[in-house]
């Protein structure tokens, strides 16, 4: 029964399935969603929508940070505050509890890829595992570099953890959406040579530990999945001794593929899900990978007016890593990472 229900879930489109047997993944989900969109009205109204939405944008000298005004993302920037939309206690990315009207691609034998009713991207999709587990990277960070790979054509794959922008902790999950609309993908270079510090550098990898005020991050470069996945095993284990606790260190991801340079992997750290201002003042700007991408999410018009580079910038830094606990990282990778 359950495997029947999952196969009715699955897109049945014959061209979809010549370019998934040829792992053109990023051309099928291009097609999966322009057939979602002549059939699923919630879908076709929410990027009818997007026409509509309000951006401004904000120069910090070397990047800058685009807030957007799009109400249709309420749920996501209220998730796990007590402000939220309930879904009466079912997980909204399990197949079985998915809108009758989505559709689905299987991805890596274990993903189905979905379009994201709630877009910010002009392409946005939902990559969730087939099965409930929950959010979690250390385990599933391989998943992610060969996701970013089938996708690269058209799309980046990110990441948001459970304590720090996830819409569903409980499920694992990923997001894709259109190359080059975040900002810091074309600004990385940039932001690596004015505020970025090398911390380990040789013919198959290259990290880096960048801060530039508002937010702080370590990259990884590499043609290499075996030295990116060893050496993010080895960050992670530095960064779990600063969050001691049980639980994943806060962390959103940004990956990148591209066939002759291999992956770029954007790690932002963490110390908080919400500033203050979301408490204290109302201000619903919940920061996760897309707003530190550049991108900056409230569904509130109220606060796209009230939002200026100051406060911006405020919110940005306060929820990021602090300067001793970067420090830490710095000066421990330096130390400990080794191949």
């Amino acid at each position: 029964m359950a495997n029947d229900l999952l196969k009715s879930k699955l897109i049945s489109n014959d061209k979809i399935e010549l370019l998934v047997n040829g792992n053109e993944y990023a051309e099928a989900a291009k097609l999966l969603l322009k057939l979602q969109l002549m059939r699923w009205e919630l879908l076709s109204e929410n990027y009818k929508n997007l026409n509509f939405v309000k951006v401004k944008s904000y120069d910090y000298g070397s990047f800058r940070i685009n807030l957007q005004y799009n109400p249709a993302r309420i749920k996501s920037t209220t998730a796990g505050s007590g402000k939220a939309v309930e879904h009466n206690g079912k997980c909204i990315l399990c197949y079985e509890n998915l809108p009758a009207e989505q559709k689905a691609i299987i991805i890596l034998d274990s993903y189905l890829i979905l379009c994201n009713p709630f877009p910010i991207f002009p392409a946005h999709f939902t990559i969730a595992k087939i099965k409930h587990r929950p959010q979690e990277i250390e385990s599933s960070f391989n998943d992610l570099l060969l996701l970013s790979k089938f996708l690269h054509k058209h799309y980046t794959v990110v990441y948001n953890g459970p304590k720090c922008g996830a819409s569903e902790p409980e499920h694992l999950h990923f997001q894709a959406g259109t190359k080059q609309f975040m900002p810091i993908e074309n600004e990385f270079s940039s932001l690596q040579n004015e505020f970025g510090e090398i911390i380990f550098d040789n013919d198959n990898l290259t990290i880096s530990a960048v801060d530039d005020g508002l937010r702080k991050f370590i990259s990884f470069e590499s043609c290499s999945d075996i030295a990116l996945l060893n050496s993010f095993n080895q960050f992670y284990e530095i960064y779990k001794n600063i969050q001691k606790s049980n639980r994943e260190p806060m962390m959103n991801i940004i990956c990148n593929y591209e066939e002759e340079s291999g992956w770029r992997v954007i790690v932002f750290l963490r110390c908080k899900h919400r500033s203050k201002h979301y408490f204290d003042d109302d201000v619903l700007l919940s920061p996760a990978v897309v707003d530190l991408g550049g991108v900056c999410v409230t569904p509130s018009e109220k606060d796209f007016n009230r939002i200026d580079s100051p406060l911006l910038k405020e919110i940005l830094s306060e929820v990021s890593l602090y300067k001793e606990g970067f420090e830490y990282i710095i000066t421990s990778m330096k130390d400990n990472i080794s191949f």
